[in-house]
């Protein structure tokens, strides 16, 4: 199992990278058949290095800044809201788990 978890991150990992590299590729195409770059269309991935030796990076146009994630986490941390249909969703799997469990052991104890 974790073989196969491994393999299939790698997988999702190698798909998501090739599909910006696509999207890259696309771009670099569109603004070889116009002959000239366009400002509005931003590039999908955009990296440039700073006088001071840090790297910046842009995806679409944004720019991507290693605290964004840690904002990102700590809002969604905050946000710890309650999802009705999350709950009913657990709730009903437990049931169904639950009654799974004692008809399979009815069946156990009729076989034996």
């Amino acid at each position: 199992m974790a073989r196969w978890f491994i393999r299939f991150t790698l997988a999702i990992f190698l798909l998501f990278f090739g599909v910006l590299f696509g999207m890259q590729e696309a771009h670099r195409g569109m603004e070889r058949m116009r002959g000239y770059a366009d400002p509005s269309f931003p590039s999908v991935i955009d990296m440039k290095k700073r006088e001071n030796g840090e790297v910046e990076a842009a995806v679409f146009g944004r720019p991507v800044v290693a605290g964004d994630l840690g904002e990102k986490q700590e809002t969604i941390r905050e946000l710890k809201t309650f999802n009705l249909f999350s709950r009913l969703g657990q709730l009903f799997a437990d049931a169904v788990t639950a009654l799974m469990e004692m008809l399979f052991s009815l069946v156990g104890r009729v076989l034996d």
